[in-house]
């Protein structure tokens, strides 16, 4: 089986450029510095000793900055270029992280966590913007499966590594993240070089083209609105869950980075293998509508009242990641499938909004409703909703 891993990887992924392969290694630290986020609502819970409702007030103030992160990252990767806009995202964010763990106030916590988050995330269109212009003619898609196989070694590295720090010391965490952060900045400066003439050509192509808009497109906006509701569901799995890991089931914190590393562990392993099997037999809704069952039913799992609350977590995981590797492939399936070469940035910008309106939204209603009804409650719900969202995909492609 591992040698089937090897060849497939081998043959998807040589011919690729240099700056691609490298770009990819910057990612991969980048994600794996990501580990502080996941933990900040254990942080604000056990370190800080505020309530749930402050540590989704948090979460959701990450939210609100990486919207203005996303659209000012985008606006100025047209303007000053990709490869500045990562550099300086990069290391003031990673200045801003270790400012984070010396302060303990809370207010000025919430307003830093905002500017920290539009930092954070104005690195993200920079980078999509960067594998583009770095891959060889006809190795885009791949370029960007690579890219996200580094995104998913590095979330599941880092978040495991998370689990060990924040079992030492919370603060300890945001330093390290800080640290990485600063270092991918120096690496993209150094290691990734300028493609020139980007900005001026990009100039000439927008001033030749007629952009089609997406909110023109009733069956996007429809399957957008869709997976904007879809995806504020299942972020909470690694916004509320840790918390209620922590906090109902007793695991320590190197235990719940474990467990949420197992996500990017199995996605890194199979996703590609899994996709290549089984893109073509199926229309992509079909599978959007099956990893929405995958992902109800994993948090069903943690209503269930059993005593081995480790197996429990692991079993709840890796059938989220099943899901996972379902959905959001094909979701991105969709995206691409009705937009085109010009238009497509428009397209992305709806589907990353989505994320945007999940960080801002999930986080802050998980916890409000766990505190007035109780977990059980919260779990059953998101499942109820998952499962209409996937009712809602499928009258969606019956009239499409």
């Amino acid at each position: 089986m591992f040698k089937t891993i090897f060849n497939t990887y081998k043959t998807s992924f040589s011919g690729l450029s240099r700056e691609t392969w490298l770009l990819s290694i910057v990612m991969m630290f980048n994600r794996c510095g990501s580990m502080a986020v996941p933990f900040m609502g254990l942080y604000v819970t056990q370190s800080l000793k505020r309530s749930e409702v402050d540590a989704g007030l948090i979460i959701t103030l990450f939210g609100i900055g990486s919207i203005l992160g996303s659209a000012t990252g985008g606006k100025l990767t047209d303007m000053i270029g990709f490869r500045p806009v990562q550099i300086l995202s990069s290391i003031i964010g990673g200045l801003l992280f270790i400012l984070f763990s010396t302060i303990t106030h809370f207010s000025s916590l919430c307003v830093l966590t905002v500017v920290i988050s539009f930092f954070s995330e104005a690195f993200r269109p920079a980078n999509f913007t960067a594998v583009v212009n770095y891959a060889k003619e006809g190795t885009i898609t791949r370029s960007y499966s690579l890219n996200r196989l580094a995104t998913n070694i590095g979330w599941s590295v880092g978040i495991s590594m998370a689990g060990l720090i924040a079992s030492i010391n919370y603060k300890l965490l945001f330093i390290v993240e800080g640290a990485v952060s600063i270092l991918v900045g120096l690496s993209i400066l150094f290691f990734l070089p300028k493609v020139r003439g980007f900005i001026k050509q990009a100039k000439e192509n927008r001033s030749k083209l007629v952009i089609g808009k997406p909110w023109q497109d009733p069956f996007y906006v429809k399957f957008i609105l869709l997976t904007t509701v879809f995806i504020t569901c299942a972020f909470l799995m690694f916004r509320v869950v840790p918390v209620f890991f922590k906090e109902q089931w007793h695991i320590n914190e190197f235990a719940i980075g474990i467990i949420m590393g197992l996500n990017g562990a199995v996605i890194a392993l199979f996703e590609m293998i899994m996709i290549n099997k089984i893109e073509k037999k199926r229309p992509p809704m079909f599978f959007i509508i099956i990893g929405a069952v995958f992902f109800a039913s994993s948090y069903l799992l943690l209503s269930i009242p059993l005593i081995f609350h480790i197996g429990v977590a692991v079993l709840a995981m890796l059938v989220f990641t099943v899901g996972e590797m379902l959905v959001l492939p094909f979701i991105n399936t969709v995206v691409i499938s009705r937009s085109n070469e010009y238009n497509r940035g428009l397209y992305a910008a709806g589907y990353t909004l989505s994320w945007s309106v999940a960080q801002v939204v999930g986080p802050l209603t998980g916890f409000y409703i766990a505190k007035q009804l109780g977990y059980n409650w919260l779990w059953i719900g998101i499942a109820a909703v998952l499962l209409l969202c996937a009712y809602g995909f499928n009258l969606l492609s019956k009239r499409n």
